[in-house]
């Protein structure tokens, strides 16, 4: 056992250069000095994030840290001349411990822990479509129920005309929200029974996901005010019924890019076009990650249509039930369950293809 407890030692080592900790222990540090000054909450967004920011840190750091020092323990009396049998739980803790810790290792970019924020826009297939995105939806909101520290908030949702929604966009908070995530970022592919044909026939739907890494400070992504188109209207409802009497709706188009974001759901214009422009500086850092490019003048927009030949990924009900991922070959015999949130398989397929795990 002495042996296979040095082998650990190692690779918990070698995992804490990888999440450059001592870094992170300064950073932690830094946050720690701040919260402590006494004029700590004069502002209080900037300390409202100082905290957020700080157990965040703390969150991903000290499992680590506390795993260390377990190995650490173990090695040493091992070598000390403790009796092995004795040492046995202690050990294969710290190995399960590990094991439990080491997904951490696949996110090695920018904004994987980040939270994400998630729009679902209905594509090619009319209602049938629109109740396609409202099933996504659902799948994503039950996933995320179905973990027990990640919680979700409504940013904005148009309903379609007679089921499902146009568009809905949404905040997914916890640990590697985006890391894990981004993989569900593409065109999603249905191919069912129509409930809205009266032939009963076969029918395809498409909608797109778009996950993008929320970045709550401006100083992240630096847009040019000169750049921007910012269009305000009256908010509507279902069938046109009036959702305020006031033109408090926002729509901001991203001029070199074609990024258009529009919200509507807050209630004054102030707060929505604020929750615009967090969702477009979300949507740039995205584009510069997937284009490798570090000033936004160099940036294209989106080119991908919801539609056939786009897919990342095929949910067939009908003649026969499986899904099936089109990057990384993952399936499934049970879409139901797929749909009922259980996406973690697709998740941690495209992890282990796309970050060497």
């Amino acid at each position: 056992m002495n042996e296979q407890a040095k082998q650990l030692q190692s690779k918990v080592d070698a995992a804490l250069d990888k999440l450059n900790i001592s870094t992170k222990q300064q950073t932690l540090e830094d946050y720690r000095q701040q919260m402590a000054a006494a004029d700590f909450w004069s502002n209080q967004d900037q300390a409202r994030q100082v905290s957020q920011e700080e157990a965040k840190l703390a969150r991903l750091m000290e499992p680590w840290l506390e795993l260390k020092d377990q190995i650490d323990t173990v090695v040493e009396l091992l070598s000390d001349g403790e009796d092995e049998s004795d040492l046995k739980e202690e050990f294969e803790q710290a190995l399960q411990r590990y094991q439990q810790l080491s997904f951490t290792l696949k996110f090695s970019g920018k904004y994987d822990n980040n939270n994400a924020i998630i729009s679902i826009q209905a594509g090619a297939g009319g209602t049938d479509a629109q109740d396609w995105a409202q099933m996504l939806e659902r799948m994503y909101l039950r996933f995320t129920e179905s973990e027990s520290d990640y919680t979700s908030e409504l940013i904005d949702r148009s309903e379609g005309e007679e089921a499902g929604i146009k568009r809905s966009s949404f905040r997914i908070a916890g640990d590697w929200a985006y890391g894990r995530l981004q993989s569900e970022h593409g065109v999603h592919r249905l191919v069912r029974l129509s409930p809205f044909n009266s032939d009963d026939l076969r029918h395809t739907s498409f909608a797109m996901v778009e996950v993008v890494p929320e970045i709550d400070s401006p100083e992240e992504v630096d847009v040019d005010e000169s750049d921007l188109r910012v269009d305000v209207y009256r908010a509507g409802g279902r069938g046109g019924q009036s959702v305020n009497t006031t033109d408090s709706a926002v729509r901001i188009t991203h001029e070199p890019t074609g990024i258009v974001v529009a919200i509507q759901n807050e209630r004054s214009q102030l707060q929505n076009k604020q929750t615009a422009m967090k969702i477009l500086r979300s949507k740039l850092a995205q584009l510069q990650l997937e284009q490798h490019q570090d000033q936004i003048a160099e940036l294209k927009g989106p080119d991908t249509d919801a539609a056939w030949g786009n897919q990342i990924r095929n949910y067939v009900l009908h003649p026969y039930k499986q899904v099936k991922d089109t990057r990384t070959g993952q399936e499934s015999s049970d879409p139901d369950s797929v749909l009922n949130g259980d996406i973690n398989q697709f998740i941690e397929a495209y992890l282990r293809e796309n970050m060497g795990q």
